[in-house]
């Protein structure tokens, strides 16, 4: 069972950073949820579709991501627990790095909680849970 979702996010991080440089169509990231996905964090809490409007959020997104210096995204590793046949929670930890406009390059690692469910043997992402993203990003000067 690890080796199935270690699997899965080691495909989720390499889409991650073909669409952070636009070697792919975001197909790929919108492959890797749900046809709905709940998300939360500090934030709030945020109810998704698997639509022409995820795929114009993701657009907007990796967008940002360029803009503050984004290079590519590490996976650390995944600590997998079995809820039952059918759905896993993933804690994933990444390390994400970026160039900020002088030149210096920063590291951040952070690590996100996920839902899986394996419908089909084909994992999807239902909903995940995220830290402060916008306060990291602040502390490491990469934005205001």
């Amino acid at each position: 069972m690890q080796a199935d979702t270690a699997r899965f996010f080691e495909d989720y991080v390499a889409a991650f950073n073909g669409a952070l440089h636009e070697l792919s169509d975001f197909e790929a990231v919108r492959a890797a949820f749900a046809s709905c996905f709940v998300g939360a964090g500090p934030a709030g809490v945020v109810c998704g579709q698997n639509d022409s409007s995820f795929l114009e959020y993701l657009r907007n997104g990796y967008a940002f991501y360029r803009s503050i210096g984004t290079r590519r995204m590490i996976l650390l590793r995944v600590e997998e627990t079995l809820i039952d046949a059918t759905h896993r929670m993933a804690r994933v930890f990444y390390s994400s790095e970026y160039a900020r406009h002088d030149g210096t390059m920063v590291t951040i690692d952070f690590d996100v909680t996920y839902m899986l469910r394996f419908a089909d043997g084909t994992p999807r992402i239902f909903a995940f849970v995220t830290g402060d993203e916008q306060a990291a990003l602040r502390e490491h000067g990469l934005i205001r």
